[in-house]
């Protein structure tokens, strides 16, 4: 039997198009109720696929959630670029609050990130989400201070975890604030000049005003 590249990339776009179906099938499903609830059945007839065409696949729903923390990751890397994505230069004075997506995608995909805040049911999800932050960091920023003598890979470590915990509070606060106000916090945040933020040392930690 003659296989020609032609029928060969056939089979691979028709490959990739059924798991993107799995794949956002798991996702929608996501949208309205918890991982753990969701069986193959549920995801199959989502998909508008049999069961057979599921486990062609994947063997179980842990691999196709795996190929769903891609998709939810490669869209993350976009929107998290998005303030500067046509600049040669940038700093984070020039972000506007308009401009930061973040939270837009996090709130897209609320379900989804709020197994992260859950750290006994995919310790696995958090870490992706940290390492990825982090090399975005790393590969897309420069300390330009020359006497600053900052580790990059320290700063980057710094920032991811400061947006994460972002994520994390709101996430754990029932996303009591909407993403516009989230991204104007941050706008402020990046802005702030810390020199003038004052520590008092003689309060109770329990004293809240």
């Amino acid at each position: 039997m003659h296989v020609t590249a032609q029928s060969v990339q056939t089979v691979d776009r028709r490959v990739r198009k059924t798991k993107q179906a799995l794949v956002r099938a798991l996702l929608a499903l996501m949208d309205k109720r918890h991982f753990r609830e969701i069986t193959i059945a549920d995801i199959v007839r989502e998909a508008d696929v049999n069961r057979g065409t599921f486990y062609r696949y994947y063997r179980h729903k842990e691999e196709l959630l795996e190929d769903a923390i891609d998709t939810v990751i490669k869209d993350l890397i976009e929107v998290f670029r998005e303030p500067y994505k046509n600049c040669d230069t940038f700093t984070p004075r020039d972000i506007t609050a308009s401009s930061i997506k973040i939270f837009d995608h996090v709130a897209q995909y609320a379900n989804f990130y709020t197994l992260i805040a859950k750290s006994h049911t995919l310790p696995v999800l958090y870490e992706r989400i940290y390492d990825q932050l982090k090399k975005l960091y790393m590969h897309d920023f420069t300390i330009c201070d020359s006497d600053a003598k900052i580790d990059k890979e320290i700063y980057a470590s710094y920032q991811a975890n400061a947006v994460i915990g972002m994520i994390l509070d709101w996430i754990r606060g029932g996303f009591r604030h909407s993403p516009s106000y989230m991204a104007e916090q941050l706008q402020l945040i990046l802005h702030f000049e810390w020199c003038k933020a004052v520590y008092r040392t003689n309060r109770n930690p329990d004293h809240r005003r």
